[in-house]
């Protein structure tokens, strides 16, 4: 059925909606398992979307009863958000004083069906059921062939490095806290996590774990390049390093080379000194991540990671994923290699699945940095410029002043509402619906003249109050006690609209005209004259005994 966002219907129309696949309607009075929240969501989001009504009857002819759960809604919302990583909105109704709940819920990803707690949850009817095998293998091909998955015939265990296997095991201990995992065999730790299927070698199995010997032979484009240049000149790097073979033996030797020349950029606040890192870890890690997990292994060519003294810049072959592009790789999940991501994700490389591109963006905006720029992509390789410079020490003082506490709650689009206020961009339609959240948090404030600010607090924080103060600007009375002065002031010879901008610098036209409207209804000022040539006197019409009309403006 087609969806549109919960905002944009009324709950009239809501309650007209049928139950089943795409709607769930609970009375929900007193309360709601957020357990059983979430596997209707994760349902819903598989059958396509749809939304999850709180409070209606679920028997027609339906009736609002009222419901009293998910007291704070958004909590509800961002645990969802968490448990599927897809985005959900919230809209609370009332209506004949009772409340009304909806969660808005998109369809899942192209290829990737969603799971809570192991099971891949669908709808029959209104009832809760498991994904059919042959479901699953139908959303999986949606996406394409799953290169990594497939068997590679000529591999043998012996083409396994035993200490890479290691690395992993340890990561999935550390991930899981699954003691148990220390007593497997190799052969069954593999199986376990479908590296290998019945002790057959997959292609993602020699990305991650093959020798060096096994992957010249069998895979020789599974190669990472490191390069560090000083400059952007062309000619040969001052180092350079190549790794051919499995991932978990040289991923953190890629940090360290990263992290060797990776110098501290200081800023005053205060008594204080703040050290930033040029190029923040989690980020590194994560475009390595995305780089070795979404490439096309079937294309020739390497990764490679070229490291400048301020931008870190990183080329993988294949472009990107099938239905993703550079406008929508934030909404968007469609993991070209699901058989590696789905193992970087057991042993917690990926901290949240098919979101490694969100959780850049984030850190990037905390640490005051430019967003990473996909400029120069096309369909045959990716290319992920991270750039390390500060851009605004006041953006990254406020980012310490919020709180950690905060922080967490925001989602990818709260810190993208954030850094265009900051940066005074217009804040895209996509984004709107983040404003009221976080001007209830005081995050961010309306100004007089209608925009976005950031709130008071902050400036307070960093020391800004003059900043914030003419940011905020005057408030709507004063604006208008203002304008009624002046044209006081020059009563013998009336007051024109041209003199109101430098009353009021910064106000259009259009608004300076509501104030002065109101200041007319509200018989302190009159008119006479039309539109520019007019002039403005204090008083009711007729106080001067003049006869001139009175226009409207």
């Amino acid at each position: 059925m087609p969806l549109k966002s919960s905002a944009e219907k009324n709950i009239d129309e809501i309650l007209h909606f049928m139950e089943g696949e795409n709607v769930e309607f609970k009375e929900a009075k007193n309360n709601f398992e957020f357990e059983n929240l979430v596997k209707y969501a994760c349902a819903i989001a598989n059958c396509g979307g749809g939304y999850i009504v709180l409070g209606v009857s679920d028997k027609r002819p339906r009736s609002i009863v009222g419901t009293n759960a998910f007291i704070q809604p958004e909590r509800a919302r961002m645990g969802l958000v968490e448990q599927l990583h897809i985005k959900i909105d919230v809209t609370i109704y009332q209506k004949d004083e009772k409340r009304v709940l909806v969660f808005h819920v998109p369809s899942r990803p192209i290829g990737v069906p969603l799971k809570y707690k192991g099971i891949y949850w669908s709808r029959e009817c209104d009832k809760l059921i498991p994904i059919s095998e042959e479901e699953l293998r139908s959303i999986f091909a949606e996406s394409g062939h799953d290169f990594s998955s497939d068997l590679c015939r000529e591999a043998e265990w012996n083409d396994l490095d035993k200490h890479a296997i290691e690395d992993f095991r340890k990561r999935w201990i550390a991930k899981s806290r699954n003691s148990a995992l220390v007593n497997l065999s190799p052969e069954q730790l593999l199986d376990d996590c479908e590296a290998t299927i019945r002790g057959k070698i997959t292609y993602a199995a020699l990305v991650l774990f093959g020798r060096r010997e096994a992957l010249g032979r069998l895979l020789g484009q599974s190669e990472v390049v490191f390069e560090y240049r000083s400059s952007e000149a062309s000619g040969p790097a001052q180092y350079r390093e190549e790794f051919r073979q499995g991932f978990f033996s040289f991923y953190d030797r890629l940090w360290e080379l990263v992290n060797l020349r990776n110098d501290k950029q200081h800023f005053q606040d205060g008594l204080f000194v703040l050290d930033v890192q040029t190029f923040e870890e989690r980020v590194v890690r994560e475009a390595i991540l995305n780089a070795v997990s979404h490439r096309d292994y079937q294309f020739g060519g390497s990764v490679f990671i070229r490291q400048y003294p301020r931008k870190l810049v990183i080329d993988s072959p294949g472009g990107l994923p099938p239905d993703i592009t550079v406008d929508n790789i934030l909404d968007r999940q469609s993991p070209r290699n699901r058989r590696i991501a789905d193992i970087f994700s057991k042993c917690g490389l990926v901290e949240r699945s098919g979101q490694g591109m969100n959780l850049m963006y984030e850190l990037s905006i905390k640490s005051s940095k430019l967003l990473p720029d996909l400029k120069g992509t096309d369909r045959h390789h990716v290319t992920l410029t991270l750039d390390g410079q500060i851009q605004d020490p006041k953006l990254l003082q406020m980012m310490e002043k919020i709180g950690q506490e905060t922080l967490e709650s925001f989602s990818t689009y709260d810190f993208l509402v954030v850094n265009h206020i900051h940066r005074e961009q217009p804040i895209p339609d996509v984004l709107r619906d983040r404003l009221p959240r976080l001007l209830e948090l005081g995050i961010i404030e309306k100004s007089a003249k209608n925009n976005y600010i950031l709130g008071r607090k902050y400036y307070t924080a960093i020391k800004k109050k003059g900043v914030y103060t003419r940011k905020k600007g005057l408030d709507r009375e004063t604006n208008k006690a203002l304008l009624l002065k002046h044209i006081k002031d020059n009563n013998a010879e009336g007051s024109r609209l041209e003199e109101f901008y430098q009353v009021l610098p910064g106000y259009d036209r259009s608004q300076i005209q509501v104030f002065l409207r109101e200041l007319k209804d509200e018989g302190k000022i009159h008119v006479h004259g039309k539109t520019r040539a007019g002039k403005w006197y204090p008083g009711k019409e007729g106080d001067n005994c003049d006869n001139h009309n009175d226009n409207k403006q």
